[in-house]
């Protein structure tokens, strides 16, 4: 399509729009003049002048206007700045106040003249000179000696010191001894600590098992001998010296019976005599000694058996398992064969301490998992100990309150599977008794006697309370044998009962 087909208006009209240039009219822009140019439409238009100020009309107040405003007055003016007073800062050319004279210079210090040459090197005048004569010649050094290690050991004798001066008795000094002789002096006072440490460890092996029973009855034995030698101290044995000795054996956990039996038979051999504490304790001593020699037993093994069982029974925490080791620790020293069964499958722990102290002691163990029967491990244990050939059976059991029933009658249960195996099984049945629990060791006596068949006691923990009365009180009502007694955590510290020696240890004698 080409520009012809618009008409000239038409194209004037819209490069006008496109560019805001040309005059219109109206709607519409004006038509061109006749001869104008097609440029026409491309030149600047004609500067146009500014329009005239329209004078601006004031409406002439009328009724409807509001008047106008009151003038205003004009400002004040602004007072004079003052002139500068005496107190303002001076003018720069006024003089100032006088100040104070410099002070004056130091004086130098002279100079060498040429009388004094400076020699070169020299040091300056300020510092002292090195005199002009030399000083006495040091000597020179000792050859350096590498230092030797010292030794170290047990065995290694420490370095001794000098022994300190010690001033004689006329005001001069002692003299002061030589390393060889410090040296001799140490040697023989080492050789006398070990010569009396050899003593006292041979003395103590030949007494080491009563002074561990001393050892472990301190606390009773401290209880009855202070309560005795308070009582009698150069004192007449009358009835009111009597009623004490007894309320104080009674509170020795010796029981009321023996207490009474014990200081009637004091009465009859020294009623009315004036007694030492120490003469009723080894008159009190005597006396039990007769309650306890009847009961001091040993266990006899009997080889026809093969194996001999004993069962061992007790309350919780009365230390089973650990009575178990220690005998199977005097057995096993004698030269019997031991086989031990962890027939206590109910505490937790209790099998793996029962095969802990089977390695420390040498003996094979029969075990089962926690929760196993009981019954049926000791028939098992049994049969291995007859096929071993073994000496002794050590059966450990759970343990049982004595007053349920139903545990009790589990305890039963043991022993009549033993007995198919052989009628007398077990052959022995031990009660083991924490000397703790006091009087209520007389309970428990009572319900496992007659539970099963108790053929003896075994007292531990006689060191760890001041009860230790309460063995001559079992004696003296229920005349059961006393196997073993134990004063100590170690496998030594569990030997067979002596009368004797344990009367003497728990009222604070000698042996």
């Amino acid at each position: 399509m080409n520009d012809d087909t618009f008409a000239p208006s038409e194209k004037r009209g819209w490069v006008r729009r496109l560019f805001g240039r040309g005059k219109k009219t109206g709607d519409e822009a004006a038509p061109p003049q006749d001869g104008a140019a097609e440029t026409d439409a491309w030149a600047e238009p004609a500067l146009q002048e500014p329009p005239s100020p329209v004078p601006e009309q004031v409406p002439e107040p009328g009724p409807d206007l509001p008047p106008p405003p009151p003038d205003l007055p004009e400002p004040s003016p602004e007072p004079p700045i003052p002139a500068p007073g005496p107190d303002l800062i001076p003018p720069p050319d006024a003089p100032g106040p006088e100040m104070p004279a410099p002070p004056e210079p130091a004086p130098e210090l002279p100079v060498p003249g040429p009388s004094e040459p400076e020699l070169p090197g020299a040091p300056p005048p300020d510092i002292i000179p090195p005199p002009a004569e030399p000083g006495p010649e040091m000597p020179p050094p000792p050859p350096y000696t590498p230092e030797i290690p010292r030794p170290t050991g047990p065995d290694v004798v420490p370095p001794m010191m000098p022994p300190p001066l010690v001033p004689d008795p006329d005001g001069m000094p002692a003299p002061v001894m030589s390393r060889a002789e410090v040296q001799a002096e140490w040697i023989e006072r080492r050789a006398r600590e070990l010569r009396d440490r050899l003593e006292e460890e041979e003395a103590a092996q030949r007494t080491g098992w009563l002074g561990r029973l001393r050892r472990g009855l301190s606390r009773s034995s401290n209880k009855l001998a202070g309560g005795i030698g308070d009582l009698f101290s150069k004192r007449k044995l009358d009835d009111d010296a009597l009623e004490e000795l007894e309320e104080l054996l009674i509170t020795g956990d010796l029981g009321v019976e023996t207490a009474g039996r014990l200081t009637r038979a004091l009465a009859d051999a020294r009623f009315g005599d004036e007694v030492t504490g120490e003469e009723v304790r080894t008159a009190l001593a005597e006396e039990v000694a007769k309650v306890l020699e009847p009961v001091a037993q040993t266990i006899a093994i009997n080889d026809s058996y093969r194996p001999h069982v004993i069962l061992v029974c007790g309350v919780n925490g009365s230390g089973k398992t650990t009575t178990i080791a220690k005998l199977a620790h005097l057995f096993r020293t004698v030269g019997f064969e031991v086989m031990l069964a962890a027939g206590d499958t109910f505490r937790a722990a209790a099998i793996e301490q029962l095969q802990i102290w089977g390695e420390r002691t040498g003996c094979t163990v029969v075990a089962r998992p926690q929760g196993a029967d009981a019954a049926s491990l000791a028939f098992e244990a049994y049969e291995q100990a007859k096929a071993a050939g073994s000496h002794v059976l050590l059966i450990d059991t759970a343990g049982r309150l004595q007053n349920k029933a139903h545990l009790m009658s589990e305890l039963q249960k043991i022993c009549r599977v033993l007995k198919k195996l052989d009628e007398r099984a077990p052959h022995d049945c031990l009660l083991v008794l924490d000397a703790s629990v006091g009087q209520n060791a007389h309970n428990q006596v009572e319900v496992f006697r007659d539970m099963v068949n108790v053929t003896g006691l075994a007292v531990t923990k006689l060191d760890g309370s001041a009860k230790g009365g309460v063995v001559v009180a079992l004696a003296d009502r229920f005349k059961l044998p006393v196997y073993a007694i134990g004063v100590g955590e170690g496998r030594d510290d569990m030997r067979a009962f002596e009368a004797r020696a344990y009367a003497r240890s728990l009222l604070g004698l000698g042996a």
